[in-house]
């Protein structure tokens, strides 16, 4: 008795489809990767950058001290004012950051890691929150605001600031690390409440969707959600409303590089510390 055997397979329509469904599948989970990288990227920079702040506020309060019991000695109270801040790289305002060298500034502060290897650099911005009065209160508290900024290649270059913490034009002086510059603002009319205006053209670009800035008088952060792209594109919206008791005047801003690339930084941290 002869047995007949039936041959049975899958046919060309179910591998192609076979091979369709599991395209869309691997399309999906490649997308996934970059996403990943770019978040495992923010918290390990925003990790980092809490270190760097810590560091920060400790050579803050050990370089702006002299006797511990005064302010006096390393900082002239007249200049460090409750409705301005003062760059603490200002060495008529910290005379002990005049001989600082720029390893103070990076992290990490090894002196035996060259400063043009280094990734990670911190300013800082100080203001004082009470009137100081050298009998009654001779150790005011002082707000410190800390910049964290990321260098991402040796090659960039960075607008620097004059003694005004303005950018001097029309050729502006360049560094090799990030720093946060005064951007001249206004709120014209027309303008909504969580919007500004930059005034000088040439500034534009200092300001961008993501980007966090502070109030040069308050010391209040802002974070820019839009910079509104319709011409001359000098506007820019804010997370929140300004506030009214302010006539918006400066702001600092850490700008991109002067020769493009992504923006440096990282984090803004704001402390009171009693010097």
């Amino acid at each position: 008795m002869k047995y007949k055997y039936k041959k049975s397979g899958f046919s060309l329509t179910e591998v192609l489809l076979a091979i369709g469904v599991l395209t869309v599948g691997m399309i999906f989970i490649a997308g996934v990767f970059p996403v990943a990288i770019h978040f495992t990227t923010i918290a390990t920079e925003r990790t980092t950058a809490a270190v760097v702040a810590d560091e920060a506020f400790a050579k803050v309060r050990l370089y702006a001290v002299g006797d511990p019991n005064t302010i006096n000695d390393n900082i002239d109270p007249n200049e460090l004012k409750t409705n301005e801040l003062k760059d603490f790289n200002d060495s008529d305002i910290f005379p002990a950051t005049a001989d600082v060298d720029a390893d103070v500034f990076a992290y990490p502060s090894d002196p035996n890691i060259d400063v043009s290897k280094k990734q990670y650099f911190w300013s800082a911005l100080c203001r004082l929150t009470e009137e100081y009065n050298a009998t009654s209160n001779p150790n005011p508290l002082v707000q410190v605001t800390v910049f964290v900024s990321r260098r991402t290649s040796p090659n960039l270059n960075y607008y620097n600031k004059n003694s005004d913490g303005e950018v001097s034009w029309p050729t502006p002086a360049e560094i090799d690390w990030p720093l946060p510059v005064k951007v001249e603002v206004e709120q014209p009319g027309g303008l909504g409440n969580n919007e500004l205006r930059i005034k000088k053209s040439n500034e534009k670009s200092f300001i961008n969707d993501g980007y966090t800035i502070v109030d040069d008088e308050t010391g209040e952060i802002y974070r820019v959600l839009e910079r509104y792209a319709a011409t001359p594109a000098d506007t820019i919206l804010l997370d929140r409303k300004w506030n009214p008791d302010i006539t918006p005047d400066y702001v600092w801003v850490v700008p991109p590089p002067v020769n493009g690339g992504r923006y440096p930084c990282i984090a803004v941290y704001q402390k009171l510390i009693r010097f």
